[in-house]
């Protein structure tokens, strides 16, 4: 369950500011009450968990100059203002300045909550933007978003690490739910454009003319510039680039041309089309390919990461029970096999979709991975792969994930997990090292 947003009070009347705020309290609301504007600010900053009600009319810093300040530390911050009557061209420049809403004297206090509600809305869509915008910019953060041991996903790192500290223009490659926007985030954050802009847009979901706006300008909507301008010095991401005509094909190229020798905005291509024997080379005109393509990463297909589908199960289960509240369901061993062999035509995003929907089947008491996997499947025939693995192989992935998910779900106890796998202490700490588990990591 989210957590009640909070609404500071502001104003100087005692009897006012204690009625609002044991109103709103019975709606649902934390509320704390400030007599001035300055003892306000002392407890309002950037990124403050709520929304501000304030009056208009106080002694001291009026409401008006209170709502300037507010703008200055947070100019993100709903701020509702409450006016007396006759006031409306006060509360229309306060508008102007960037307060909220406006309520008049006397107010209805539904239209209050109601108001409360949603500038509340619009803050938790703000803060949780910023903390998205802050993780993508974090290389050591997002790097950790790319799970898995295989060598495939190693080698995924090693490149990003390599070619995140290169200026020239990126290629990715993949099917369709690997992760590939994932991973263009990550190779700007651990570049030296991290704390630049980064851009991303959809070639194919725009038709020909709103693409060229868009990209290249002139853009009408008043306060937009085009996209090749925002993203100056930093990264635009072209996700669907095989979608680009031919006649923006050429004007993207002369775009990067224009820009010489090392790029001041940074080009990363996203493809996304894999249709039977088509590639990205295909799609676009040879110059342009090799220009974007002078970097490329090809993002491995789930099926070929082998145990990493095991460990992205579980704590993909892990998430969604947490957000259900309820238990994840425990992975059985022939569970485990049919993981490992099923194809995923979808990748890691059909992974999650099974993920949640086993969760959710556990919280009902009912169903199987078995049948989830079957289904997701029934159109593309049985739920196994052409290539075949070692009988030993399925054995230890099972056996990493089953002491993976103990030692999770223990939080790293040593003791509750020997007694729970019924394993000496010695043979667990041989187990662990071979799979190369760390108590820390569970702590």
């Amino acid at each position: 369950m989210a957590r009640a947003m909070k609404v500071a009070i502001v104003d100087d009347e005692q009897d006012m500011r204690q009625s609002i705020s044991q109103w709103l309290a019975l709606s649902g609301f934390d509320t704390e009450t400030f007599a001035s504007a300055e003892e306000a600010l002392k407890s309002i900053g950037p990124d403050y968990p709520g929304v501000v009600v304030s009056d208009i009319k106080m002694p001291g810093m009026d409401g008006m100059a209170f709502l300037k300040r507010l703008m200055s530390v947070d100019s993100g911050l709903p701020v509702v203002m409450i006016t007396g009557h006759g006031d409306v061209p006060m509360a229309v420049e306060a508008m102007r300045v960037g307060a909220y809403d406006f309520l008049e004297k006397p107010f209805n206090p539904d239209r209050m909550t109601e108001l409360a509600k949603r500038a509340s809305q619009s803050r938790r869509m703000t803060l949780d933007n910023r903390a998205l915008r802050k993780e993508l910019s974090d290389g050591s953060t997002i790097m950790k978003k790319l799970i898995g041991a295989s060598p495939a996903m190693e080698r995924l790192r090693e490149d990003i690490l390599d070619l995140g500290q290169a200026d020239g223009h990126v290629l990715i490659d993949g099917e369709t739910g690997t992760g590939k926007t994932l991973v263009a985030h990550a190779l700007h954050a651990v570049g030296p454009r991290a704390g630049k802009k980064f851009a991303v847009i959809s070639c194919a979901a725009f038709s020909e003319e709103m693409l060229a706006q868009r990209l290249f300008g002139p853009i009408e909507e008043g306060g937009q510039i085009p996209l090749v301008e925002e993203a100056r010095s930093g990264t635009l991401v072209l996700e669907d680039v095989e979608a680009l005509s031919h006649a923006l094909q050429s004007r993207l190229l002369t775009f990067i041309n224009d820009q010489g020798t090392p790029a001041e905005t940074r080009i990363i291509a996203i493809c996304n089309d894999h249709e039977q024997g088509r590639t990205v080379e295909d799609a676009l005109r040879p110059d342009l390919y090799y220009r974007l393509a002078a970097l490329k990463i090809t993002l491995p297909p789930l099926r070929s990461r082998g145990e990493d589908i095991l460990s992205l199960f579980a704590r993909l289960a892990e998430q969604f029970a947490e957000e259900y509240g309820c238990e994840a369901p425990q992975v059985t061993a022939q569970e485990a096999a049919q993981l490992l062999q099923a194809p995923w035509p979808g990748n890691v995003r059909q992974l999650i979709n099974v993920a949640e929907r086993a969760v959710l089947q556990n919280r009902r008491g009912s169903g199987s991975i078995a049948s989830l996997l079957m289904a997701e499947n029934e159109e593309a025939g049985p739920v196994m792969t052409t290539e075949g693995k070692p009988l030993k192989d399925y054995v230890e992935s099972f056996e990493k994930m089953l002491i993976d998910n103990t030692m999770r779900r223990h939080k790293g106890s040593i003791t509750a997990v020997m007694e729970e796998l019924c394993l000496p202490r010695r043979t667990l700490n041989e187990k662990m090292a071979k799979y190369s588990l760390q108590r820390a990591d569970y702590l």
